[in-house]
């Protein structure tokens, strides 16, 4: 494991499907002793003096603390960068942008809309660039995500995760991310809203099981694990009402809860809205492990970071 975290000093973390099953692992055990040195208030500098550059085209909570505070307290210091605030914002070319900043800095994260807008970053930045979110992936909350679950259930292997409601981006990367860790994915969406085609292709050609269903209550039964995010995306405002409509039935709540295995979990990657996606009552139930999830993205990240920044 040693040599696969050597390895990955300078790789840009764009996507799921481009690391391997044992780099992910190597990720989720440093992620492991970080968040064990934390707790025990144990410094752990491994990136002193490094500086990671924060661009920022949508708005974020999770994403802008726990990069920032997760930098900090590895040694180094983060930039907020609005991309409003950058020439980026005022035509100047994300090539361009790539290699200037390079100069600057010693890693970038992204959170932005398009995937491609990432690549084209990564492709033209010397640095390691992390894809913070876009509409097609997430791939930072899924390394939170497995990390939880191997947490609260002690294992990967054979588990059974059922992603519920909009097959969106989150639901792309986690279900990657199942794949290669040898658990089984089940997206129970309507049928207009099922995951993208190609991570389906991607997660099947790592040997995932990976099941499309839309009856959410067949899907749940013997779940391990209960996973579900918000039905109206940023920039999808205008979509709301009809979002409500067509995924009416597939919030988690109390009586799906109980279909689910004895030891299940609810995973929820925030924010929540009460009442559709999810109630109130299972986020805060003994079920859920989101809160643990949410803390997490902390130490999946600081580990990333760690492991890619030179």
């Amino acid at each position: 494991m040693i040599a696969v975290a050597d390895s990955l000093k300078g790789r840009s973390f764009t996507r799921v499907a481009d690391w391997s099953r044992d780099e992910v692992l190597a990720v989720l055990g440093l992620a492991d002793e970080l968040k064990r040195l934390q707790l025990a208030r144990e410094e752990h500098h491994l990136l002193p003096g490094r500086t990671l550059g924060m661009i920022f085209q949508k708005p974020s909570t999770r994403t802008r603390v726990s990069f920032e505070v997760g930098i900090y307290q590895l040694g180094g210091t983060a930039l907020y960068l609005s991309a409003a605030d950058l020439q980026l914002g005022r035509g100047e070319t994300i090539r361009d942008t790539a290699i200037v900043l390079s100069r600057y800095l010693d890693a970038i994260m992204i959170r932005t809309f398009a995937q491609s807008d990432v690549e084209e970053l990564a492709e033209n930045a010397s640095i390691p660039v992390i894809n913070g979110l876009t509409d097609s992936s997430h791939p930072c909350q899924a390394l939170a995500d497995v990390m939880t679950i191997r947490e609260r259930l002690g294992r990967l292997e054979g588990l059974k995760v059922v992603y519920l409601g909009d097959g969106n981006n989150v639901c792309a990367s986690l279900m990657v991310a199942c794949a290669k860790l040898g658990m089984d994915f089940v997206a129970a969406t309507p049928t207009s809203y099922r995951p993208d085609d190609e991570a389906v292709r991607v997660a099947r050609e790592a040997g995932g099981s990976v099941e499309l269903l839309d009856d959410p209550r067949s899907a749940v039964t013997g779940a391990d694990v209960l996973y579900t995010d918000v039905w109206t995306s940023m920039g999808q405002e205008d979509e709301r009402e009809q979002r409500l409509r067509d995924l009416r039935g597939y919030g988690i709540d109390a009586d799906l809860v109980a279909l689910a295995g004895d030891d299940a979990i609810v995973l929820h990657c925030l924010p929540a809205h009460y009442g559709e996606e999810i109630t109130e009552d299972v986020l805060y139930g003994p079920r859920s492990a989101v809160w643990d999830e949410a803390e997490n993205r902390l130490h999946a990240q600081k580990a990333l970071m760690a492991l890619v920044i030179r």
